[in-house]
């Protein structure tokens, strides 16, 4: 780690003297010759490959992972335990008005039973996850219950059938028809749950309200378990929960920080997130990569908060949609092993491996090795033989087990709705000059944190040496941003400069008119378009969205991101600017909505740099939002956690004052 760390100093310290050395000699080379400007052709120069957005979030995701901590003794890992599983639960999953939630007492209402097959029944359920948000479920429970017997639960991932899966369906007979009593609930966008509103990239809307959007899933979960666990026949000391693909994420975030569970398996339904960094087929959904999950711990750690409890790691050889074997479970093991021994457990820690069919899936084989593994920790020295019993025949449909729903029942838009028509808190703006300067420089620390903005210096790099076009300049830029980014620019420079001018559009610099260029070349001033983070030729070539939501869960922020590299820019040019002219401030023009949420909140904090802005197409309120029904697969800078809480468009205009700001056509 140590030696790591120095070969990346090193390196970033040749890179900035190679930058200055280029950047000198770019500028000892300027040519002179006086060729036609064509500034249509100068926007559209290529400057940077497709793939190197992708490396370069892929690269920082891996340099923000979390080391395994250094323990010695179970004691020593214990007191890391109860920190990670303290902090994952304040700081991540029960933010803003969940902490509220996680303290609601679980409401149930039983329904009809219906007779299931030889040995069990089915009773229908509703409990409620959270106020006004109801989760329809069954639960399979033995006849002749007799004592206390291991219950489980058995939660399914996207697939759109939902709790009447028959791949699920036989895995909970099978445990009925053990002894066991199962619970099988519904989970959200799925079976009766299925609804756009329920959509998981719906649930940033609530995270924009300053409250987790992932408190409903882990709500779900967990009070699923305080259901279980009220069953006057159930053990609690043997808990065990199981699923695939989304349910196999439903499983290590439950049993990784709920100790209540003790008995996991995952079935490919997990990697680090260091992993999908570099395999995108295992980007996950909102609920996978939630803000600022990384900071406290990554899924290597979660496996590891399984010691020493029963557990079984399955993945799939073959698998065609995500989490293949090869790839996501070595990891998980090396982190966890380690955790096992010192306990002496490391028997507890089994992996399988699936290769028929080896697909996606959680058919017959992956499911006698989960009736193994309960049958060796849950009914040690008793018979139990771990071949499937034959039930397909006892499979219901989706009719049948059906669960009537409430007229009404919260989801992730409605609960966004309510949230948001309170904020933000402490909207008012003060009018008193003093009030005024002492507010603003509150709010820009407040905005500072929500956003996680870094103002970093430019390191410049000439693509190629700068030409003389009908008396304007032309250069090329690679900006080089926090050591990580590299925005590309370009830069177009009259012979005589009276100002300096940012152009950024959400389509790109290639977009940009070039009349409007010229335009500002007319009246003098020096212009600069750039593609900011996720933009133009900075968009990332694959599964976009899904790496700016690993940017949030490592710490940072896509619309903090933006902000910091355009703020970052203009104070570059402020700098390059010096001794041509002493109108130094730099005025920014975007072009379009989400481009003008990030000027907006670069203005706000960068005020010696930025002299003015002028959003074309800005958004009236963040509430359009949340109002809209707008996703985060859409617009993933908009779901920045917490920002409307504090703040909306008047409130961030106020912390430009007294510069002027300028909105064109703002969006309705």
């Amino acid at each position: 780690m140590q030696l790591a760390d120095c070969d990346r100093s090193f390196l970033r310290c040749a890179f900035v003297v190679a930058i200055s050395f280029f950047s000198l000699f770019a500028f000892e080379n300027v040519s002179t010759a006086d060729e036609s400007l064509n500034v249509g052709n100068e926007l559209q120069r290529t400057l940077i490959e497709p793939a190197l957005p992708l490396r370069e979030v892929q690269a920082y995701v891996e340099s923000r992972m979390i080391p395994m901590p250094e323990v010695t003794s179970a004691s020593d890992w214990e007191r890391h335990a109860k920190r990670m599983r303290t902090e994952t639960l304040d700081k991540v999953v029960f933010r803003g008005e969940a902490a509220k939630w996680r303290d609601a007492k679980v409401k149930v209402e039983w329904k009809e039973t219906l007779d299931g097959g030889p040995g069990y029944k089915i009773k229908k359920l509703l409990y409620e996850a959270l106020p006004g948000l109801w989760i329809p479920a069954v639960l399979y429970e033995p006849q002749n219950l007799n004592g206390k017997v291991p219950v489980g639960m058995a939660v399914n991932g996207h697939d759109p059938i939902g709790k009447a899966t028959k791949y699920k369906q036989i895995r909970c007979i099978n445990m009925a028809k053990r002894g066991m009593v199962v619970l099988n609930p519904e989970w959200l966008n799925m079976g009766q749950l299925r609804g756009e509103n329920y959509a998981h990239y719906r649930m940033n809307q609530i995270d924009l309200c300053g409250t987790s959007g992932l408190a409903p899933f882990y709500l779900a979960m967990s009070k699923g378990l305080d259901v279980l666990l009220a069953h006057p026949n159930a053990d609690a000391t043997k808990v065990a929960v199981s699923g695939l693909s989304g349910g196999g994420w439903q499983t290590i975030f439950i049993s990784s920080l709920d100790t209540r569970v003790t008995l996991a398996n995952p079935v490919a339904g997990y990697s680090s997130i260091g992993t999908r960094a570099r395999y995108s087929q295992d980007l996950g959904d909102s609920e996978q990569t939630p803000s600022d999950l990384v900071t406290t711990a990554d899924y290597s750690q979660m496996t590891a908060l399984l010691a020493p409890r029963a557990t079984l790691l399955t993945y799939n050889a073959k698998d065609n949609c995500c989490f293949k074997a090869e790839h996501a479970l070595p990891p998980l093991v090396e982190a966890a092993r380690p955790v096992f021994a010192l306990y002496g457990k490391t028997g507890n820690l089994r992996t399988h491996v699936n290769h028929d069919p080896g697909d996606h899936n959680f058919e017959l084989e992956n499911r006698e090795a989960y009736y193994k593994i309960v049958g060796d920790h849950f009914f040690a020295g008793q018979p139990f033989d771990s071949k499937e019993i034959p039930s397909a025949e006892e499979v219901k449909t989706p009719e049948q087990l059906n669960v009537e729903l409430p007229k009404t029942n919260e989801d992730f838009h409605s609960l966004a709705m309510k949230l948001a028509e309170k904020l933000p808190h402490a909207a008012a703006i003060p009018t008193a000059a003093d009030q005024l300067t002492k507010w603003s420089e509150a709010k820009r620390n407040q905005l500072r944190e929500i956003t996680r903005f870094k103002k970093e210096t430019i390191q410049s790099i000439p693509e190629s040496a700068s030409r003389t076009l009908d008396h304007a300049t032309v250069t090329h830029w690679w900006l080089r941003h926090a050591g990580a980014w590299t925005i590309p620019a370009v830069e177009f420079t009259p012979e005589k400069v009276t100002g300096s001018v940012l152009i950024v559009t959400d389509e790109g610099r290639k977009s940009i008119p070039a009349g409007m260029i010229e335009d500002q070349l007319k009246q003098g001033n020096r212009v600069v378009a750039m593609d900011p983070f996720y933009l133009g030729e900075s968009k990332i070539s694959e599964r976009d969205f899904l790496h700016a939501l690993q940017l949030a869960c490592v710490g940072d922020r896509p619309l903090g991101l933006q902000a910091s590299q355009i703020a970052s820019v203009a104070a570059w040019i402020r700098k390059q600017s010096e001794g041509l002219s002493k109108t130094v401030p730099v005025r920014v023009i975007s072009m379009g909505p989400r481009t003008s949420l990030a000027t907006l909140v670069a203005s706000a904090l960068e005020p010696d740099s930025i002299s003015e802005i002028e959003l074309h197409k800005s958004l009236r309120s963040l509430k359009q939002v949340i109002e809209k029904n707008m996703g985060v697969n859409e617009i993933p800078e908009y779901f920045c956690f917490g920002l409307l809480e504090f703040f909306d468009i008047p409130q961030l205009t106020a912390l430009t004052t007294p510069r002027r700001s300028t909105f064109v056509g703002a969006t309705e």
